[in-house]
């Protein structure tokens, strides 16, 4: 028979002791500190997401537009929810402990980079992306391009671990980080195609076409960027419950069709806006 209790701990995991009870997010003391580090980076780049909530707020102004506090908000928000699911669904991927720090590393500095760039742009009143009317902009703009190259490379990396070697963790995360990864690369995919067709425009002399290039693409971008997150949380929550693994994964299954469709439904809307 199947060790249970074995089953549902990260993989990677050393020692002899037994995991505490199941929760959708693992005890302080077992978190490693790179993982640590991540979590607060994240914590750090959410309050400033939520901080310039309050300045839109305040200050008023449009919520759309190349030029707006919309930017540093959700950019903020983003950024920081996927640092935190990526170093939390690290833990159950199989791969080394020099190799998760490097990338966790390399992903939270990157993180922190994008962010920072699109904040003192809003704050300077000016385009953070596609904006080469400065020296300045222009370093800011290509800053956060190769930034979002760097972030492909290292989702992608990552991504790949899950489909290599089975992903440890309770019945039914295996299917979630699969399918939260491969939708996750979509939402990659999609984010370099607004990033390469916006500079390419605004290098031709397109700039407010490179800004509108972005619309149809965005709903496809946003919804998949956090199935990583939902879905394996999702697989932490229903570890609490008393159903049976085979339910448990039934609805795991029934939760990565309802979150393909809705993938499929704004790449359809990209597809006819476009």
């Amino acid at each position: 028979m199947e060790n249970r209790t074995t089953a549902t701990a990260p993989a990677g995991r050393a020692g002899n002791r037994a995991p505490g009870p199941s929760t959708p997010l693992r005890g302080l003391r077992n978190v490693r500190p790179a993982e640590g580090l991540c979590y607060a980076t994240g914590a750090v780049l959410i309050a400033s997401g939520l901080a310039h909530l309050a300045v839109l707020l305040v200050d008023g102004g449009s919520w759309d537009g190349p030029v707006s506090w919309r930017k540093p908000v959700t950019f903020g928000l983003s950024f920081g929810l996927t640092l935190i699911a990526i170093a939390w669904v690290c833990a159950y991927l199989r791969i080394g402990v020099r190799t998760r720090t490097a990338l966790l590393g390399l992903f939270a500095a990157d993180c922190v980079l994008e962010v920072a760039g699109i904040t003192v742009q809003a704050w300077r009143h000016v385009p953070s992306h596609f904006n080469m009317e400065t020296p300045f902009d222009t370093g800011v703009s290509m800053t956060l391009a190769v930034g979002g190259a760097a972030l492909v490379v290292i989702l992608c990396t990552l991504s790949a671990a899950a489909f290599l070697r089975r992903p440890g963790g309770p019945p039914g995360m295996a299917l979630a980080l699969r399918a939260g990864c491969a939708i996750l690369v979509i939402g990659l995919l999609s984010g370099a195609a607004m990033i390469a067709r916006g500079v390419y425009l605004t290098r031709t002399g397109h700039q407010l076409a490179g800004y509108a290039s972005t619309a149809s693409l965005k709903p496809l971008h946003g919804v998949s960027l956090h199935a990583v997150l939902v879905l394996p949380v999702l697989v932490r929550l229903l570890a609490m419950t008393s159903w049976s693994p085979h339910t448990r994964v039934s609805v795991v299954r029934a939760a990565v069709g309802c979150y393909a469709a809705a993938v499929a439904a704004a790449l359809v809307w990209a597809v006819v806006t476009y």
